[in-house]
């Protein structure tokens, strides 16, 4: 059953196939949407983060890349940059760290899910959409464990379907959704009462 009216975030995690995963999912976010969105995207370190200017340019919501020590803002969908893992502290502020490789990835979805987890607990959404490793299982089993709402794309809707695949084991997952669907399902929690 959907529990309502308490998200806060959502953290979303994707990896190969990911940019058309992405396009399903964050333009659908309306304007004046109250959740923070998270995003780790695994990609090549080094490079400059295009995603941010591919998304402004199709999402009613700003996308920005996150800084270090930065107040989440609500409606607002951060990515993590190259080469950095994304953590969410206690104040809800980002923090980045170049700590070692998690599941062999840096930024690791494994790294934003537990410490948002930690910090939003019941209020947090964790997704974990197509990729090629088992990043994310270990993260949204946390999501899960405190009493956040689970998500994974289904794998045959997945271009590699071994992320989704890792998360259904590893957790008795809430929301087991079609790619097409899950962009209108997370809109949809922003519009929930609190009970």
């Amino acid at each position: 059953m959907l529990k309502s009216g308490k998200y806060q975030a959502v953290v979303i995690g994707v990896s190969a196939g990911g940019i058309t995963a992405l396009e399903n999912i964050l333009p659908v976010f309306p304007e004046g949407c109250r959740l923070s969105i998270l995003i780790v995207q695994h990609m090549a370190s080094g490079g400059e983060n295009y995603l941010v200017q591919h998304f402004n340019s199709r999402c009613s919501l700003p996308v920005r890349e996150a800084c270090d020590k930065e107040m989440i803002k609500s409606g607002t969908i951060y990515f993590a940059p190259a080469d950095y893992h994304l953590l969410v502290e206690q104040q809800k502020t980002l923090a980045l760290s170049a700590e070692a490789k998690v599941n062999y990835s840096r930024p690791s979805i494994d790294v934003l899910f537990q410490t948002a987890a930690e910090v939003y607990c019941e209020r947090l959404v964790g997704v974990v959409l197509t990729g090629a490793n088992a990043d994310g299982a270990a993260g949204l089993a946390r999501v899960q464990e405190l009493g956040g709402l689970t998500v994974v794309q289904s794998p045959e809707t997945a271009e590699v379907d071994t992320m989704p695949k890792a998360a259904i084991k590893e957790t008795r997952v809430d929301h087991i959704l079609p790619l097409v669907e899950i962009g209108k399902f997370l809109a949809a929690l922003n519009d929930d009462e609190e009970e």
